[in-house]
């Protein structure tokens, strides 16, 4: 039983995943989709079942000041065919603010090659989204 981490994007949706026992957050892989959502869910559903994937997390792309944009509009409209799709798995958001940021200063501190950045930034940013539900989860449970 593992959680999906996702940072869904126009082109690009980067896919970070949970240790069995939901504690640590890595990255997966970035599916390049083009706006094609059929790609993305087709590759998700091969990864829920090799992974037995039980929740699935999404970022939010809230503006800094925490109203919605027009992302958060499309990234509804993508949970909403999550929902329909894989209807036994729980979808859960959470907000995203800075994490594509985050994920820029953590290449640029580990000196990745510029070239290199766009394929993994996506799958960076899932990570930190991840992190963040696990670590938001690890706290309720503390309580």
């Amino acid at each position: 039983m593992r959680i999906l981490g996702i940072d869904y994007g126009d082109s690009r949706v980067g896919l970070s995943l949970s240790d069995p026992l939901g504690i640590t957050a890595q990255g997966l892989e970035t599916i390049h989709h083009n706006g094609n959502d059929k790609i993305v869910l087709q590759r998700l559903e091969q990864i829920i079942e090799k992974y037995e994937i039980t929740i699935i997390v999404v970022g939010m792309p809230y503006n800094m000041n925490g109203t919605s944009s027009k992302r958060v509009e499309i990234t509804n409209k993508f949970i909403h065919k999550l929902k329909c799709k894989f209807n036994n798995i729980e979808i859960e958001t959470i907000d995203e603010r800075l994490t594509t940021v985050a994920a820029h200063k953590t290449m640029n501190f580990l000196n990745i090659d510029k070239k290199k950045k766009k394929n993994i930034v996506d799958t960076i940013s899932a990570v930190y989204i991840l992190e963040m539900y696990l670590n938001k989860d690890s706290n309720i449970k503390s309580i």
